[in-house]
């Protein structure tokens, strides 16, 4: 519903909320009317501009009274869309556009208003269930302050930053929020908690969240049952009245996006999803082998939720088990969550939103595996290969690949990884079996068994099995090391023209919603080129470097593939 609305209920009721102002509706032109001024202060109330103000000079005021740095805030948003963080007034008017035009989007609704931004709070809410009995509870509470673009990435419960001085607090509250509004449901309700322990209200989710697995796991209860009993006029049973939290949770949200490329969506078949089977673990997914991921719809996966007696205990098996899935397709944020999951910082339960402004997502999501690790995938992947032609082949399928009477030169596969390049040379022979990556010489390679889909092979006394899955030439290697993407390159490879230099492409298929310069135009680094939108969210292409604008090739409207 309508942001604006539920913090006028929320500070009727008592509940903290964060200073703020409502906008005038926008114009074709340009915003007309005068701002609300319920969330502010009554002095900034006193304070609000006369009728005859311009719309230019009521948006000034509004925001000096809100006080920088401020957040646009679309009124029927969620999830982070139509949100722009304002850090001084000449900022305002272009955030302000940007953000009505997402909402819009996204949406139906080009509402906005303004709130004031904490620069790194913790972001906790408190799972409420209401019957039709007047009757409203609060089921304990989770944190979710890892995210990236507003988006949770982690969510845990308990938090780590709340005692239970301040859980009975902020229980209270938003139980109070609850009865202000007679709720009847399983509900949310959502505080931002600043380092001196003050909490706002931020938002009310009147629904089942993504995470609920986490209250679910440590309390013991079903959500889903808790909304069907009460929605058949039931009261809340005793279980829910007297709630217990036990142990530790915590929820990985798994998305099809890319880390490195800041948080790009992907797209296309997922040809494998098979996360391991682990005690304490719990999977809610939205996919199966097969799956196409769409650029319509939010990339998200499956959540990923374990449950253990203690904090460190959960961390672990949730890591532990997102590294060792099978996760074919496109690429994942798998080894930002792990590397999350193992960080320092949040082992010690320092959290807080602005966790990935302090620690580069590019590098936490950097591949897992280490080129040690990746060498080993590429010689089981080339082993793995052989084997498939052997068996497929017409004249003397039962001989190793590349078999002489007398030792020759290897035979060569070559890979593109994550590294680069990879040459993967073999031979077999009376000898037994020469191995070698590069430059490097494994060191005592021995297989125990081989086919196309699984390797047994020890390497310098240690054993392992890697499982290998080809999607033409992309192949996937799964190991006790984690996982490595190759793609194989053609022993003869065909001349493909070179992009000419200075181009820029698409990182994904998208919308272009606004170009931001004329063929010819002189352009500054960092400049907007193009503005593309992607699930509801808006990507920016930008000049790399100082220049002419020689050719463009796209107007506003136009459909884009990756590339």
């Amino acid at each position: 519903g309508s942001k604006v609305e539920a913090k006028r209920l929320m500070a009727d009721a008592g509940v903290p909320v964060m200073p703020g102002a409502e906008l005038p509706e926008a114009s074709p032109d340009t915003a007309t009317g005068s701002p609300d001024t319920a969330t502010a202060s009554p002095d900034a109330a006193a304070a609000s501009p006369d009728t005859t103000a311009t719309p230019d000079a009521e948006l000034a005021a509004a925001a000096e009274r809100v006080g920088f740095p401020l957040l646009v805030k679309a009124s029927a948003g969620g999830g982070g869309k139509g949100m722009r963080v304002v850090r001084s007034p000449e900022e305002l008017g272009d955030a302000l556009t940007a953000a009505r035009r997402e909402a819009a989007a996204a949406f139906g609704d080009e509402t906005v208003f303004l709130e004031r931004y904490l620069e790194t709070p913790r972001h906790v809410e408190v799972q409420i269930v209401g019957d039709d009995h007047g009757r409203v509870v609060h089921l304990f509470e989770r944190e979710c302050s890892i995210q990236r673009r507003y988006q949770k990435l982690i969510e845990e419960s308990p938090s780590p930053a709340v005692d239970p001085e301040l859980r009975r607090r902020m229980g209270e509250a938003a139980v109070a929020a609850g009865e202000a509004i007679g709720y009847v449901g399983a509900g949310t309700v959502e505080f931002l908690l600043a380092p001196s322990g003050e909490f706002f209200f931020l938002e009310m989710n009147t629904r089942l969240q993504v995470e609920h697995p986490v209250t679910e796991l440590v309390t013991g209860l079903d959500l889903v049952r808790l909304q069907l009993l009460v929605a058949g006029g039931a009261p809340l049973p005793g279980e829910a009245l007297e709630a217990r939290s036990s142990g530790h949770a915590i929820e990985a949200r798994l998305y099809a996006e890319d880390p490195e490329r800041d948080f790009l969506p992907g797209i296309g078949t997922l040809r494998r999803f098979a996360p391991p089977t682990i005690e304490g673990l719990r999977v809610d997914s939205g996919v199966e082998d097969g799956s196409e991921i769409s650029p319509h719809y939010d990339s998200l996966l499956a959540k990923v939720i374990a449950h253990g007696p203690d904090r460190a205990e959960a961390a672990r098996r949730l890591a532990a088990a997102l590294e060792r899935a099978e996760l074919h397709g496109p690429r994942t944020n798998r080894d930002l969550l792990v590397r999350l999951l193992r960080h320092p910082d949040f082992l010690a339960g320092d959290t807080d939103t602005g966790f990935l402004d302090r620690h580069p997502p590019a590098e936490l999501g950097a591949p897992l595996l280490d080129g040690d690790g990746e060498r080993l995938h590429a010689a089981a992947a080339a082993l793995a290969l052989q084997a498939e032609r052997r068996a497929s082949a017409h004249v003397l399928a039962s001989l190793p690949s590349g078999w002489r009477n007398n030792p020759s030169g290897l035979q060569e596969v070559a890979f593109e990884g994550a590294r680069g390049a990879l040459s993967v040379g073999y031979r077999f022979g009376r000898d037994g079996l020469v191995l070698q990556v590069g430059e490097q010489e494994l060191e005592r390679p021995s297989l125990a068994s081989c086919s196309a889909e699984l390797v047994d092979l020890e390497v310098g006394g240690v054993r392992r099995r890697y499982r290998v899955r080809c999607y033409g030439d992309r192949v996937f290697v799964n190991s006790g090391l984690g996982q490595c993407e190759l793609r194989e390159l053609a022993r003869f490879p065909s001349t493909e023209a070179e992009q000419q230099a200075g181009s820029l492409v698409s990182p994904m298929p998208g919308a272009v919603r606004r170009v931001g310069a004329e063929q010819g135009a002189q352009v500054e680094r960092g400049d907007v080129l193009v503005v593309i939108e992607a699930m509801k969210m808006e990507h920016e292409i930008v000049a790399p470097a100082t220049g002419t604008l020689s050719d463009l090739r796209v107007a506003a409207g136009d459909q884009v593939d990756t590339g």
